[in-house]
């Protein structure tokens, strides 16, 4: 084989690799899609409700995978020591039934934001 043959198919075996992600990645996908459904001005009240009560349930078996994935222990990523330094926003579901608080109100909480900081607050230019 020639070396240009060569280099094609070790290019084309590198692209044909599938991604490896683990469970504390797959979470953080789940959980930013989750946050960003709460902060859609786009949706209605109740299409808001609806989407967020169908991610809670993904949310919360995700949440369950990385609580019991054994692998974790080994791995000493950003993404897994993170993960476990901030509990109340990663595990945003256990976390907030845990308090006795709604989905958006925990992570408004987490973020240090209330409802009277959001009603008090005003547009403009900084």
């Amino acid at each position: 084989m020639s070396k240009k043959t060569l280099i094609l198919a070790a290019a084309l075996m590198a692209l044909a690799t599938p991604a490896l992600a683990g469970s504390v990645e797959n979470l953080e996908r789940e959980r930013s899609g989750l946050v960003s459904t709460m902060l859609a001005p786009d949706l209605s009240p109740g299409e808001r409700q609806e989407s967020l009560a169908a991610g809670q349930r993904r949310l919360v078996d995700l949440e369950r995978m990385v609580l019991r994935d054994k692998t974790l222990s080994g791995r000493e990523t950003t993404a897994v020591r993170m993960a476990f330094a901030n509990y109340d926003l990663t595990f945003l579901v256990l976390a907030s039934g845990e308090k006795n608080l709604s989905l958006t109100d925990h992570w408004l909480e987490q973020m240090g934001l209330s409802t009277e900081t959001l009603q008090n607050a005003r547009k403009g230019r900084r």
